[in-house]
């Protein structure tokens, strides 16, 4: 049995060029701001396409097998629908079948809950073409928020292309190729390999009462939830994945014991950057182009918290206090434009971060200190949240305070997470319509 832990390793061995592609609007019926309608669709759950992998040194080698990926959504509901992406991929992908069930234990499911999912009305499969999104028919299932989910998806393999998610720090399963379908096992023994990449799925929607919106985490590994386990920032932490301790997991929490009505989804990419693409594949494109695919794109989104910036400065060091200025403003208008409301966060501070920081992080620290000043003063966002205040060293601002700092002192540890989601001030996301109507 084979584990993948992560962007970090994917990353240091990927030389695959990336596509540029498009998802396709009319494909995914997602809701950009909600209605005061009895029910409406919001995103409880997310991740973003980074890649995509083949045959070729992958973990997943593409071709006709089944995928088993377990999600946690952050809310519950009595159906779903489910957003499968060929986002990054250059040939069609056919599904030919998806089920979803309830996790019991590793690649089991609860029989009980099996379901197959259908598309267009009724068929049993689709093909995805290249670039593009598609979505399922609702899919009536209960599940509670924050319980695991298993989406099995089979490919008939005529395609070795897998769109991924390159980080998902949570585990999900899949069968040699050349096995045959096992979508509709209830059994996990024919999932003989784990990973922690996330296959295909990108996104998962539950039916909602009229007020609740979502929140749209959108950053980079410290939105995706990155701890390192050692000095160089890879690879991941074993002990965190599986675990929902990221910001936006701690988040959700907090609003769910506060009453409030909002539903937080992930949108990070490790190693992210705001201005131009990953220099490979799985670190994503530039958070500029994928605005409309990761935050528009998702069902119910009224509020979008943006938290990017670092890598610009650090992978390797290059942008301006002047270019990161332009950059967020074009982001801020951007979502506003889509009738969005954006809550702007500051960049943690990493002076003494070995993964990048001793060539990059040093010199371009006062940089970071002059663009969070002006994100403090700005006035374009419609909030301000200042995680580098909440997470600095209060006796060398330019470190992260050492209880909250993983062992690259770049990534904070699960309870510097914690930490940062306390900062966020919950009561700045009022809503949709039907919320601001109470």
């Amino acid at each position: 049995m084979s584990r993948d832990f992560g962007y970090g390793l994917l990353a240091a061995i990927c030389v695959s060029v990336m596509a540029a592609t498009s998802v396709t609007a009319s494909a995914w019926a997602g809701v950009p701001s909600a209605g005061c309608g009895d029910h409406h669709w919001v995103s409880t759950w997310s991740a973003s396409p980074t890649d995509s992998v083949g045959a070729i040194g992958s973990e997943m080698p593409g071709g006709e097998q089944t995928y088993r990926i377990v999600v946690t959504p952050h809310r519950g509901g009595d159906s779903v629908r489910i957003r499968l992406s060929n986002r990054f991929g250059s040939e069609p992908v056919t599904f030919t079948r998806v089920t979803v069930g309830r996790q019991t234990l590793g690649a089991a499911i609860d029989p009980d809950s099996l379901r197959a999912a259908t598309f267009d009305g009724g068929s049993t499969s689709t093909t995805a073409a290249p670039g593009t999104d598609i979505v399922t028919d609702p899919v009536p299932i209960t599940v509670e928020g924050f319980e695991p989910l298993s989406i099995s998806i089979h490919t008939d393999g005529r395609s070795r292309q897998v769109t991924e998610h390159a980080s998902g720090n949570a585990t999900s399963y899949y069968t040699p190729p050349g096995l045959g379908d096992h979508a509709a096992d209830i059994a996990g023994d024919a999932f003989s390999h784990t990973t922690t990449r996330v296959p295909f799925v990108s996104q998962v929607d539950m039916p909602a009462p009229a007020g609740v919106s979502t929140v749209v985490a959108f950053g980079d590994s410290a939105t995706d939830g990155h701890v390192a386990a050692d000095f160089l920032g890879t690879p991941q932490v074993a002990g965190v994945v599986d675990q929902n301790v990221r910001y936006p997991d701690f988040l959700q929490h907090r609003l769910d014991e506060a009453g409030g009505e909002a539903v937080v989804t992930n949108a990070g990419i490790g190693g992210n950057r705001l201005l131009s693409d990953g220099m490979v594949p799985a670190l994503g494109r530039a958070g500029e182009s994928r605005m409309d695919a990761d935050v528009l794109a998702q069902s119910g989104v009224t509020d979008v918290i943006v938290w990017i910036g670092m890598n610009d400065l650090g992978m390797p060091i290059g942008a301006s206090y002047e270019q990161l200025v332009a950059g967020y403003t074009r982001v801020i208008d951007r979502l506003h434009d889509a009738g969005l409301r954006v809550h702007l966060g500051t960049m943690m501070p990493a002076s003494n971060g070995l993964a990048d920081g001793l060539t990059s992080f040093p010199p371009s620290d006062p940089v970071r200190v002059r663009a969070n000043s002006w994100i403090r003063s700005q006035r374009l966002s419609d909030s301000v949240i200042d995680f580098d205040a909440a997470i600095r060293d209060p006796n060398n601002p330019g470190i992260l305070d050492r209880r909250y700092a993983s062992a690259d002192n770049l990534h904070p540890t699960p309870e510097g997470y914690r930490l940062i989601a306390d900062t966020v001030d919950i009561t700045k996301f009022v809503g949709n319509d039907c919320t601001a109507a109470r």
